[in-house]
């Protein structure tokens, strides 16, 4: 399980070190009477994480709350997975001091932006470009060639226009 740093303070070779999300909750009175919850939930996740295989660590905790402990989990499969392991991981739990009455799991499928794969063109020489339009122009006709004759073609009239 990922545990959540908010904000870690990062301390440049020469400047000063920027403030970190717990000093920005210990700053507002409103805001300090989060720290317990914080600490609560970062120590629930880290416990979490020890206790489960490495293939859970993309799971979150939700909320923990009257016993209840609600997991987040990033697909339906892992969710799968992790509920065989629930009896294990509230046994590992209940050891580690926390009092866990029942644990339910939620998918939330978080939308991840594709990495962009940028493709070069292959460029063919106008002898090969001449070879696959022969090659389309040699296959017998029949129903099995007929797509492969007709990709062959596509390809050459796109090799052949101006760009």
């Amino acid at each position: 399980m990922r545990s959540h740093t908010f904000y870690q303070a990062s301390r440049g070779r020469s400047g000063p070190a920027l403030p970190g999300a717990t000093d920005f909750l210990r700053g507002n009175a409103t805001m300090a009477s989060l720290m317990p919850a914080v600490n609560r939930m970062v120590a629930l996740q880290k416990d979490c994480a020890a206790a489960l295989p490495a293939m859970f660590h993309n799971c979150d905790i939700l909320q923990f709350e009257g016993g209840q402990l609600l997991l987040a989990t990033p697909t339906s499969a892992v969710a799968a997975k992790l509920k065989q392991q629930l009896p294990k991981l509230q046994a590992e739990l209940e050891k580690r001091g926390w009092q866990i009455a029942a644990i339910k799991l939620k998918v939330q499928v978080t939308k991840s932006i594709a990495p962009v794969q940028h493709t070069r063109q292959l460029l063919l020489p106008n002898m090969a470009v001449a070879a696959f339009d022969e090659l389309s122009n040699a296959l017998p006709e029949s129903a099995q060639n007929q797509g492969l004759i007709a990709a062959l073609r596509a390809m050459v009239q796109r090799r052949r226009e101006p760009d």
